[in-house]
């Protein structure tokens, strides 16, 4: 009887230490595997213009590819060559733009064919953000808008690119649309996010 007693004691010390010990809280325990919804590439498009509006390139920088950087292109015709073609910068050179006060050649001037030599402020000031992009008039997805006599290579160029463009017809009636001008950003797709790969510039040429 004494060993009966014993032995229902020592149960009830066992459940009782169970019950206030709580349940386990497994969720607490696993890593969070859920994966985050995947950005879309007009929302990704979406902060590189207002990163352009506000010269913010810390966070233009965070866009660029890791692996290709970005290719600065002043009118529409996308020049790959090793000599003379446009500008290509890496994530760590675009992040120091700010900072960066040498003239480069990024290409040639319409009409005069005289070379574009500007520090990375004035290039973008006179080749980037030239108009209010972030309110174009006009925007599309892998379809051109703005044209001119340049040739257009953009899709050759950049074949697995998706490219976002910002388009304005014209801001003086008295030039009757001949200073349209468009800003073309084109994205590629890696682990899941989209990088910069292009920043075309385009505008009515001679």
């Amino acid at each position: 009887m004494k060993r009966l007693f014993i032995l229902l004691t020592v149960v009830l010390l066992v459940v009782f230490s169970a019950g206030c010990t709580g349940p386990t809280d497994d969720k607490a325990k696993q890593p969070d595997t859920e994966k985050k919804e995947p950005v879309s590439v007009e929302a990704r498009s979406r902060e590189a213009i207002l990163a352009l509006k506000n010269d913010d390139m810390e966070k233009l920088a965070d866009m660029v590819h890791p692996d290709k950087g970005v290719r600065f292109t002043p009118y529409a015709y996308v020049n790959t060559d090793t000599e003379g073609g446009n500008l290509v910068f890496n994530v760590e050179q675009v992040r120091n733009f700010p900072n960066d006060n040498k003239k480069y050649t990024w290409g040639y001037f319409d009409g005069t064919g005289e070379p574009i030599v500007l520090t990375p402020e004035e290039y973008f000031k006179k080749f980037v953000y030239t108009a209010d992009f972030a309110n174009a008039e006009q925007t599309s997805i892998n379809k051109t808008i703005g044209t001119g006599n340049a040739l257009e290579n953009q899709f050759e160029v950049y074949p697995e690119a998706t490219i976002m463009e910002y388009y304005f017809s014209g801001f003086d009636e008295q030039y009757q649309g001949m200073d349209w001008q468009s800003l073309r950003l084109a994205f590629e797709e890696l682990d899941d996010n989209w990088y910069l790969v292009g920043i075309i510039h385009n505008q009515w040429t001679i």
